[in-house]
């Protein structure tokens, strides 16, 4: 048997006497798209936090690729081969679309390079997201979409293994929002691990093989979205009513 990708073990995360994260285990094996869904309050993006380093758990282990991750920084996480996108849109906005996706390939403004093959990656990237034609905009005029897809684009430019992906499709509709349903089977194509946090439930239905549900910080059941969309319990949970 291989080792997971990354494990979570007895993981507690408190802020005053609030138990945001009260004993979290969570498992993801490599090739896997893991949704991970609850209501508000359930944790979710703190997970998020403590896997790529901007919170540190007060107990417990998060292990990456039998490594566990106590002590290095966010920059290291992203290093190793573990990175994420943010609710809210961070673009670099004073710099071009293809600047910004070289800045994430590169990890960082210290170590960018415009080389021919950096170069090349970065437009192969671009054209997956459909900005290909955008190279030259400045971030900042960008639409809100557009911007969601840089995003996008910077994370996957970076060939990182593990992808953690924070409400990828909010704000968009149409074909923005198709564009990304239809894009994160096609990362699972490339090998990458993905671990989404999505609100919108059809979008959960169409791209996770496994899903995760919590509440309270707590993993309450996890299975297929057959499985788990059949359960009145967990849609009186999450809506106080029927899932849709």
């Amino acid at each position: 048997m291989t080792s997971p990708m990354l494990e979570l073990t007895g993981v507690k995360k408190s802020f005053g006497g609030n138990h945001v994260i009260p004993g979290l285990d969570l498992t993801l094996n490599a090739g896997e798209v893991t949704a991970l869904i609850g209501p508000n309050g359930a944790g979710k993006t703190t997970i998020f936090n403590l896997i790529t380093g901007f919170l540190r758990p007060d107990e417990g282990q998060v292990v990456y690729k039998g490594e566990n991750l106590h002590g290095v920084t966010p920059e290291g996480i992203f290093r190793k081969g573990l990175v994420r996108t943010f609710q809210e849109v961070r673009v670099f906005g004073g710099i071009t679309v293809l600047e910004n996706v070289l800045v994430g390939r590169e990890h960082g403004f210290r170590s960018w390079r415009a080389t021919k093959r950096n170069t090349a990656a970065a437009m192969e990237t671009l054209q997956l997201v459909g900005l290909d034609r955008k190279v030259h905009v400045m971030a900042r005029d960008l639409s809100y979409a557009e911007q969601k897809f840089l995003s996008l684009a910077r994370v996957l430019a970076s060939d990182a293994e593990l992808l953690l992906l924070d409400e990828p499709t909010s704000g968009l509709d149409g074909r923005s929002l198709d564009l990304v349903t239809a894009l994160i089977p096609r990362l699972h194509e490339m090998g990458r691990t993905v671990l989404i946090i999505e609100h919108n439930l059809d979008v959960v239905r169409s791209i996770a093989e496994r899903i995760v549900f919590l509440e309270s910080g707590r993993v309450i059941a996890t299975g297929t979205g057959d499985e788990l969309f059949a359960r009145q319990d967990l849609a009186d949970i999450y809506f106080g009513g029927g899932v849709q």
